[in-house]
């Protein structure tokens, strides 16, 4: 690889935004596409699939010819709002599917190193969690789980301005509907709203902390590989 392309690539990496490298299996030559030029690129429907499908490999262009496609994307951050027994069950799960996890509960009576063996944990108000770890952003996903507005309603509004690429809280349709209240009242529309997957999780008739988590993570999943993400930055946002 040369070195504008290396240097090129590895900025889109410091800034967690997507890229990929197109290289020409007959002649060696390549070169970087970003996220947002995507759609301008003669090679636009394979590397969006590529991106959305999060894989490399080869593929053929619209001449005819192959090409290998390198995806280079950012690891999905996957920020869980509440030290609850929902959020244990998520642990071995998230760990399967290759996500960057970090639980984040004010409350040391839950968030506890003993509780979460292994784990990113901040003892912390969100907004000084928050903080600590960086900017939310489109590869990030947030579950707000403690039921409690006072630690939740602040991530989710972070998360809303972020635009990140799943939000989910917990929570009956009842009690998502005072959220739906509170967040009008400190001005978010009813599009930025409608982005929080709540009650949160698919519905399967989960009953146990674990089979909620199960449902959390399969929505979660759905929503990136729906091309959420990809979409979102192909369009320069």
């Amino acid at each position: 690889m040369r070195l504008d392309t290396l240097s090129a690539l590895n900025a889109e990496r410091a800034a967690r935004r997507p890229a990929l490298i197109v290289t020409d299996p007959e002649d060696g030559g390549q070169r970087l596409v970003r996220a947002a030029e995507i759609d301008a690129d003669p090679l636009g429907p394979l590397l969006r699939e590529r991106l959305r499908i999060g894989r490399s490999g080869l593929g053929e262009g619209p001449d005819g010819r192959s090409v290998f496609v390198a995806v280079h994307a950012p690891p999905v951050r996957f920020v869980v709002v509440g030290a609850v027994h929902i959020s244990q069950a998520l642990v071995p799960l998230v760990s399967q599917l290759g996500l960057d996890l970090t639980v984040i509960d004010p409350r040391t009576a839950f968030a506890s190193p003993e509780r979460f063996p292994g784990v990113r944990l901040i003892v912390a108000w969100p907004d000084e969690a928050l903080r600590e770890i960086g900017p939310l952003d489109a590869y990030t996903a947030l579950a707000a789980l403690t039921h409690d507005p006072k630690i939740d309603d602040t991530a989710l509004m972070a998360a809303l301005r972020a635009d990140c690429a799943y939000i989910g809280a917990l929570g009956s349709r009842k009690t998502h509907a005072r959220r739906v209240e509170r967040l009008r009242e400190a001005g978010f529309d009813e599009a930025a709203i409608g982005q929080i997957h709540a009650p949160i999780g698919l519905d399967i008739g989960a009953v146990s902390p674990a089979e909620i988590a199960l449902s959390i993570l399969a929505q979660l999943v759905t929503t990136l590989r729906k091309g959420r993400i990809d979409d979102r930055n192909a369009a320069g946002r």
